[in-house]
Formats: structure tokens, C-alpha cells, sequence
């Protein structure tokens, strides 16, 4: 039995560290290295590290965008996080240590994606506070396959 399935609204990528993230229909996301098209697939993105699970695939809640905008007043588009899934439905910090579906993509939740200095310089807005405990998920992909924007994300009940 799964969880109601939250939506995957957005996917972003970019080649190049620093560079805009790009809106895309779909990507191909490929076990052990990351999305097709991302700069940590190609292991050129700020925090690369070779052998790191955690730089895989980035999420974030609409939900947490939202609240950042209401509670302090800073609002940031979906590619500003620097995120390359924006979700919709579902809670992310449920699931570090959790396996759970994008599309027919299998993730494995590793840890929280907490804003830092690096985003907000990126932005140029003052995101830190507001995201704090709600900057996102660090995931790796377990089995690979393709994401597309409107896809479920599904959740194993515990």
C-alpha cells in the first residue's frame, strides 16, 4: 500500500555550476550518476565530488516556496532553489533514509539540502532563514529510467 502520491511539478537542469537551471519536460535520470543534461552528471557542479550519491538529483517542495514567500516575505521562482525537482503533496524531510518513486525513477532519500551562502549569492535574495529545515531533499537514484513533469511521487507506506 502506498501514501496518497504528491506531483512532480517542475524538473530543472543546467551543464555548467552557476549557470541559469533550464525548465524541462522530461529528463533522463541514470543510477549512480545523476539527470542527463545536469552539471553533477557531468560532475561539474560546485559541490561535485566523484563517488558522492548525494549530488544524484535535488528536490523541493512547492510547499516550502510557498512558505517562504508568505512567512518572510522573499519570493523565489522554482528555478531560483536551485533544486532539479520541484514537488508538490509530498513531504521530503519524511524521507531521508526512505525509498519512494519520481515517475518510474526509484530514489533513495540521503539527507536534507539546507540552503547555504552559495544559494543566496546565486539568487541574490536573503533565503537562508526561510528555508531552513525546508531547502530540500539530497537524493540518489536507484533504478534509473525517465521523469516527466506531472509524473506521481509515490511513497511506500512505513
Amino acid at each position: 500500500m502506498t501514501e496518497s502520491p504528491g506531483q512532480l511539478l517542475h524538473i530543472f537542469l543546467t551543464a555548467a555550476a552557476r549557470e541559469p537551471l533550464v525548465a524541462v519536460a522530461e529528463a533522463r535520470a541514470v543510477a549512480g550518476q545523476g539527470l542527463e543534461g545536469d552539471r553533477y552528471f557531468y560532475g561539474a557542479g560546485t559541490w561535485s565530488k566523484p563517488g558522492m550519491p548525494d549530488r544524484e538529483v535535488t528536490l523541493v517542495e512547492w510547499e516550502a516556496l510557498e512558505a517562504l514567500a508568505r512567512e518572510y516575505g522573499v519570493r523565489l521562482a522554482p528555478a531560483e532553489a536551485r533544486r532539479n525537482l520541484v514537488t508538490r503533496g509530498v513531504a521530503l524531510n519524511h524521507l531521508v533514509g526512505r525509498e519512494f518513486m519520481a515517475g518510474e525513477v526509484r530514489l533513495g532519500g540521503i539527507r536534507l539540502c539546507e540552503p547555504c551562502s552559495h544559494l543566496e549569492a546565486l539568487c541574490g535574495k536573503p533565503v537562508s532563514a526561510g528555508l531552513v529545515h525546508r531547502g530540500g531533499l539530497r537524493a540518489q537514484i536507484l533504478t534509473g529510467g525517465t521523469v516527466r513533469v506531472g509524473d506521481p511521487i509515490r511513497v511506500p507506506a512505513p
